[in-house]
């Protein structure tokens, strides 16, 4: 259990709040009564470096804890015995914040939640069972929070490169190796304050449930609650994260928002029983133990408002619980006939006494928390399954082709530790539509051995029990596994089931996002945009390689019309020299694409050489209409603004798909049946993470990419658009402090991502300055602005102060690090005006040789992450994309009938959808077909694409193997051959 709380400033994106769409098994959701807690301001840690913070203004002190202390020499003393339980110390750095140092703001902060809450009591060994019946809830003793100062010794381990970046990252990071090779240390078990206080350490539950080592978790925590973004972590703080990659971090985020959920609830609850007089000392205890939103509903659902109460609560009310725990402490004194009240209900004789003592040691057990370990371990050992029935009633209900959908889960039985999560989100899907009936299935060997464990073991009496009595605690054991535990282990597995396939579900959704917004664009093409359609005719649009419209028409290719429209055709091509068609994959593709493939195969576009290719149209119909739309092609009719964005998803697909909301793009697997409230956040991160690594370039984006950058959103995007626009382009990072609301924190977090095209720019200067004459242009504090003087300037500067172009600026290398990038120049004998060319390389080369990158990064006083990023800005070259790594579009000439299809054939194709049952596969016949998860094996996977997964994702082409076509339900199974 930390030993303080700790005041949390981020507002993080929660994927879930209350009882955020909980599936149908879990209707009993705890009270959603959440108390806002005011914030307190924190006091200032003296000489120490930190972020840069927005102007604020400077809060009142407030009077320290009783445990703080007070005084500027004191507080020195403090803060330097503090530092031996501090969080993992990379190695210096200059202008980077040392996160993982305590800061003084967290060893002062305030104990608001708990300042008048009952402390819980300290445990004792002697008996489990004691202190049950205590009334007050006074108590001297605070929970121990003492930890063995450890010092993990940290060994050399190379950085690992075997990886895509379109890959799902490894999750099992746990090792006692550092990717710098340097050693980090981790003191006093890494403590982190939260806000709330519970009887467990929030870093190490979170380091079990997500595999990740507690000082990174640590770390993490610290970085989210200074608002860092995960683009930025990721590419700028590697080494306090042990080189995770974002989906590990979203993950980690999650995860501990989840158990931040539980903590305020927990403490919601506890303050609301203690207005109503119902806190006992040992609910107390039961309410901090909770880890889940399930446990705390097992322990808080008696006592909610409207609640009956629960039978051990009507048989304390008529005071038997003295009674119960004389069964269990001193049995030789209990006599229950002088208990019985012939007048009274519930104690009129022996039997409803019994019954009565029976309910309030049932309720004692099933709260216990090594009781209820115990089952879990219990379970975790034997063989648990779900299983699911069609519904009686289902027939009546849903129609005969709702019920076929879910034909193999009529009689389905899986364990629980091998069900794969597509099944869980199916079984669900039934459940819900009353199409099945779900339960889970644990043996009768369990509830025996737990039966014998608790009468033998656990709550085994101190005395010699009477036959009658030892009736009375056997049936107990029996009634508390039977009424109260096993339905709270049934729905702590669904539960735990569905949030896993959820996750699973939500995660592969980004992976297979992130592979198509990273698709390879067509640069230097005109395109000609094709949106297929019968009636209403075939839109289209040419556009330029800068993306301007050309043209746009409608022609008519399936009314007869065919022949006449192709000389449209042709002489639109010729005219412009577009040689490229995108057709959409929507309404009359097939025709469309035949109809083409039939002219090209004819050369009837000579001298063009004319190719083709299908694009998914998922969400232009929605784009079309939608309020930017009509902002950027204010003239054009809707149906032809569709044909624009087919084009524009080759030439740029990031720039285009951006513009529309990520679950339209359709490559997800059953996202509505998901918390749309974690989809969304994890697509928008995903979303946020391409733009970011990608980078824009700050003078020619849109202000839809723009808000997607990392630290920035709308209103930032479009101030920065308004500034462009009065005061002309840019010239370097710094003049991004001069936009209204890009206050210090923001520009922290987008200036490493955005980009400046040196050529434009000393163009826009040399004129600039030929034209204000001797106002000439000055840079402030030269190319090697440090953090430090950033963080003095008190206001911003004038729009009238210009700036001279800094070619790092064209780099990944973030301004915090330009002193270090301009050291390393000077070290290697190198100039800026070298960045991206060959010369620059062999420099870098030549002297990491010599000196070895850790070498190197020592002399620099930085770290080896921080070096191999400044290394890479300064090698790659100019206009360098990380999308190049990644596939283009697949263009064609002929086209393959679904008739032509034999079993045997090979075909190359595109990965249209990725799913953890198989892979989707467009292969040109208008129906994707399926390689199924089996055949994926490692040894078909390129060898020059390395990866940390046999995942594939859209986009990606392979050469498969045709296995089986079943043409009355249009079904193709394929094998994977290999990838190109």
């Amino acid at each position: 259990m930390t030993s303080l709380p700790r005041r949390v400033k981020s507002e993080a994106k929660a994927p879930t709040s209350e009882a955020d769409e909980l599936p149908s098994f879990l209707n009993s959701s705890s009270e959603s009564e959440e108390e806002e807690e005011e914030w307190e301001p924190k006091s200032k840690a003296a000489k120490r470096p930190r972020l840069p913070k927005k102007n604020e203004v400077k809060p009142k002190k407030v009077a320290a804890p009783r445990s703080g202390v007070a005084g500027k020499k004191v507080k020195k003393i403090a803060i330097k015995k503090e530092m031996d339980v501090s969080m993992p110390i990379a190695p210096a750095e200059d202008n980077k914040i040392q996160l993982q140092k305590p800061k003084e703001e967290n060893v002062r902060s305030k104990l608001n939640t708990l300042k008048q809450m009952p402390v819980l009591p300290k445990k004792s060994e002697v008996s489990p069972f004691q202190g049950m019946n205590v009334k007050t809830l006074e108590s001297d003793e605070k929970p121990s929070t003492s930890a063995p100062v450890v010092e993990n010794q940290v060994k050399h381990e190379k950085s690992e490169e075997d990886f895509a970046f379109d890959e799902p990252p490894l999750k099992k990071m746990k090792s006692a190796t550092s990717p710098e090779g340097k050693p980090v240390k981790s003191l006093g078990g890494n403590k982190v304050k939260e806000e709330f206080e519970m009887n467990w350490d929030i870093v190490q539950v979170l380091s079990d449930r997500t595999n990740v080592e507690p000082w990174v978790c640590a770390n993490l925590i610290r970085l989210f609650k200074e608002e860092n973004t995960i683009p930025f972590i990721v590419r700028y703080r590697k080494e306090l994260i042990n080189n995770l990659e974002a989906d590990a971090l979203r993950e980690v985020q999650q995860t501990l928002e989840e158990l931040r959920t539980v903590a305020k609830k927990t403490h919601t609850m506890i303050q609301k029983l203690k207005k109503e007089g119902k806190l006992s000392g040992c609910l107390f205890t039961s309410l901090l133990n909770c880890r889940t939103l399930e446990e705390l509903d097992h322990v808080t659902t008696p006592y909610k408002t409207g609640s009956k109460g629960t039978k051990a609560q009507r048989a304390k009310q008529l005071g038997l619980e003295p009674a119960a725990l004389s069964l269990l402490q001193s049995p030789m004194e209990l006599n229950l006939f002088s208990y019985i009240r012939p007048n009274t209900k519930g104690l009129a004789n022996i039997q409803e006494v019994e019954a009565g003592v029976q309910h309030i040691l049932a309720d004692i057990f099933a709260k216990d928390k090594d009781t209820l370990d115990f089952i879990r371990r219990l379970c975790q050992q034997r063989y648990v399954c779900i299983q699911s029935a069609l519904a009686k009633v289902s027939s009546k209900n849903s129609n005969e082709k709702d019920i076929d959908k879910f034909q193999i889960y009529h009689e389905f039985s899986c364990n629980i530790k091998n069900i794969q999560h597509h099944q869980i989100l199916a079984i669900n899907r039934g459940e819900n539509l009353k199409i099945l009936t779900v339960k889970v299935n644990i043996p009768d060997g369990v509830k025996n051995e737990f039966c014998w464990w608790c009468v033998n073991e656990r709550w085994r009496p101190k005395q010699f029990l009477k036959p009658e009595l030892m009736r009375i605690l056997r049936n107990s054991v029996e009634d508390a596994y039977k009424r109260l535990i096993y339905p709270l282990l049934c729905r702590e597995f669904r539960s735990k089931l569905t949030s896993d396939a959820e996750k699973e579900s939500v995660m592969m959704f980004g992976r297979n996002l992130r592979q198509l917004l990273l698709t390879n664009p067509v640069r230097g093409r005109t395109l000609m945009g094709v949106d297929p359609g019968y009636k209403h005719g075939c839109k289209l649009a040419i556009i330029s390689p800068t993306s301007q419209i050309l043209h746009t028409d409608i022609v008519y290719l399936h009314s007869g019309q065919g022949f006449r429209e192709a000389e449209k055709i042709k002489r639109l091509l010729l005219q412009f020299s577009c040689s490229t068609v995108v057709i959409g994959n929507g309404t009359a593709c097939r025709e469309t694409e035949a109809y083409f493939a039939d002219l090209i195969m004819k050369k009837y576009f000579a001298p063009l050489d004319v190719v083709y290719c299908i694009v998914s149209e998922a969400g232009a119909s929605i784009y079309s209409v939608s309020p930017e739309a009509s902002k950027e092609m204010p003239d054009l009719d809707p149906n032809l603004r569709s044909a624009v964005s087919i084009a524009r998803r080759v030439q740029d697909p990031l720039a285009e798909l951006v513009k529309i909301e990520p679950k339209h793009i359709g490559v997800g697997m059953y996202q509505h049946d998901v918390s749309q409230t974690l989809l969304k956040a994890t697509l928008d991160s995903v979303v946020e993470e391409c733009v970011s690594f990608v980078g824009v370039d700050i003078n020619i984006c849109s202000e839809i990419l723009l808000r997607h950058i990392a630290g920035l959103n709308a209103t930032r995007a479009r101030n920065i658009i308004e500034w462009r626009e009065k005061n002309g382009p840019f010239i370097n990072r710094e003049q991004l402090k001069e936009v209204k609301g890009l206050g210090p924190k923001t520009f922290q977090q987008c200036a490493g991502f955005i980009r400046f095209n040196q050529d434009y720019i000393k163009t826009f200067c040399s004129n600039k300055k030929t034209q204000l004459g001797s106002h000439a242009l000055f840079t402030k504090a030269g190319t090697q602005l440090t953090s430090e003087k950033q963080g003095k300037k008190k206001s911003k500067p004038t729009p009238s102060a210009s700036y001279q172009p800094n070619p790092l600026d064209q780099t990944c290398i973030h301004p915090e690090s330009y002193s270090i990038a301009m050291r390393f120049l000077s070290f290697i004998g190198g100039n800026t005006n070298e960045i991206g060319k060959s010369d620059m390389q062999q420099k870098v080369n030549a002297v990491i040789q010599k000196e070895g990158l850790e070498g190197t990064a020592k002399r620099l006083n930085t770290t080896v992450h921080t070096l191999q990023l400044i290394i890479d800005g300064l090698t790659q070259p100019e206009g360098f994309d990380i999308r190049t790594d990644f596939d283009k579009p697949d263009f064609k000439r002929s086209i393959v009938c679904f008739e032509d299809l034999s079993v045997g054939t090979v075909l190359t194709g595109k990965v249209e959808n990725a799913t953890p049952f198989g892979v989707f596969v467009d292969i040109g016949v208008g129906k994707a077909g399926l390689i199924p998860v089996r055949n994926i094996t490692e040894s078909k996977l390129s060898k020059v694409k390395k990866r940390r997964s046999l995942g594939l994702g859209p986009g990606e082409r392979v050469e498969v193997k045709v296995l089986n076509v079943d043409i009355p339900r249009l079904r193709i199974t394929l094998d994977l051959i290999r990838v190109l």
